[in-house]
C-alpha cells in the first residue's frame, strides 16, 4: 500500500507538513541568502541593496529553476512579478504546489531547505530578513517574542507583495538613499511578518503622535547635512532617543513623508538647483549627490520628474 503525500493545490502548506530545518549545521556555517540564491539561480541580481551581514533587498530575473535551495542565513521573503505559472516546492516528502502571480508571497524560513520546480523564467524581488531583526522589531513594538516564520508557497498577501515589488523601482544606485530605504523596508516588512506569517501572529499597536519640534529639527538637520553625518535609521532614531520602530512612524506623522522619502525629495531639490547652472555637468551633479553613475542618477531623476536631467535643464532655460 502506498502512502499518500500531502499535496496542496492552492499553495498553502498542509497542517501536517513540518518545516524541514538544518539541525546539525550551525547557522554561522550556512551561506548568506544572496550567495545561495546566486548559486541556485546561476546569475547576478538585477538590482541589490544589502547591508554588511547580507540582509536587504534584491531583484532577480532568472531562468526556469529545478534545484534544491540549501539552508540559508536569514529568512527569505519573495514577491513575484512574472508571467502567471504553476510551480512545485518539495520539502522532504511533502509537496506544495501553487500559482506564481503578482499578489502572492513566498517565504523560506531561516534554515529551511526545499527543492523548487519552476518551468518558466522568473522575475522576483526578495527580502533577506535576519531573525534578529524580527526579535528587535517585536521588542520595539511591545509584542511578544516572535515564533518561527511559516513556510509559504504562492500565499496570497497583496500588502507584502506590493511593498516588495515597489522596492525594485525605488533602488536608485545612491548609497545613502538605498541604505535608508532598505532599513525602512526591512523594519516595515518585519512588522508585517509578525502580524501575518509567524507561528503565533502578534498585533502591532499603531503609533499616535509625531516628533517633538526640537527632535524633528535635529533629524532634519542630520538629513540635510552636507558632511559625513550618519543618516542611517539607527543613527536618526538614536539621536531622537527613540527606537527605529517608533522614530520612523513618528517622523512620517510629523512630515507626511518617511525619512527615505524626505531625503529623496531633498536630493531632487538639490539636483534641480545644480542643474539650473549651465556650467555644471550632469556627471558632476550625479557625483555630488552620491549616485554611483550618471546613468543611475538620470534614471532616478526621470522616475521622479518624468524628464531626464538634460531634458529638464533644457525646459528650464
Amino acid at each position: 500500500m502506498t502512502k499518500s503525500v500531502p499535496y496542496d493545490l492552492d499553495g498553502e502548506e498542509t497542517a501536517a507538513a513540518p518545516e524541514p530545518r538544518d539541525p546539525v549545521r550551525p547557522s554561522a556555517d550556512r551561506p548568506l541568502a544572496d550567495a545561495e540564491m546566486a548559486r541556485v539561480l546561476g546569475t547576478e541580481p538585477f538590482r541589490m541593496a544589502l547591508d554588511a551581514v547580507g540582509g536587504g533587498v534584491t531583484h532577480w530575473k532568472h531562468d526556469p529553476l529545478h534545484d534544491v535551495v540549501e539552508p540559508m542565513t536569514h529568512h527569505v521573503i519573495m514577491a513575484y512579478n512574472g508571467v502567471v505559472q504553476r510551480m512545485e516546492r518539495r520539502s522532504g516528502r511533502f509537496v506544495s504546489a501553487g500559482t506564481f502571480r503578482p499578489g502572492v508571497v513566498i517565504i523560506i524560513p531561516e534554515g529551511a531547505s526545499s527543492r523548487w520546480d519552476i518551468p518558466k523564467p522568473v522575475d522576483v524581488v526578495q527580502l533577506y530578513l535576519p531573525h534578529s531583526t524580527l526579535v528587535r522589531v517585536a521588542d520595539e513594538a511591545g509584542t511578544t517574542r516572535p515564533a518561527d516564520l511559516l513556510e509559504r508557497t504562492a500565499h496570497p498577501d497583496a500588502i507584502t507583495s506590493r511593498l516588495l515589488l515597489s522596492a525594485a523601482d525605488v533602488l536608485e544606485g545612491n548609497e545613502a538613499l538605498d541604505s535608508l530605504f532598505r532599513q525602512q523596508l526591512t523594519d516595515l516588512l518585519a512588522t508585517r511578518m509578525l502580524a501575518a506569517h509567524a507561528g503565533a501572529p502578534t498585533a502591532v499597536q499603531p503609533i499616535v503622535g509625531g516628533l517633538a519640534p526640537r527632535v524633528l529639527m535635529r533629524a532634519i538637520e542630520r538629513l540635510r547635512s552636507e558632511s559625513e553625518a550618519d543618516v542611517s535609521l539607527a543613527a536618526l532614531a538614536a539621536d531622537a532617543g527613540l527606537s527605529r520602530f517608533h522614530f520612523c512612524r513618528a517622523f512620517k506623522e510629523s512630515t507626511g513623508l518617511s525619512p527615505h522619502a524626505w531625503l529623496r525629495q531633498r536630493r531632487l531639490e538639490q539636483a534641480m538647483q545644480m542643474l539650473r547652472d549651465p556650467d555644471v555637468s550632469v556627471v558632476t551633479v550625479a557625483a555630488a549627490l552620491g549616485y554611483a553613475s550618471q546613468t543611475a542618477f538620470a534614471a532616478a531623476f526621470k522616475r521622479l520628474t518624468g524628464d531626464t536631467p538634460t531634458d529638464w535643464r533644457r525646459r528650464m532655460r
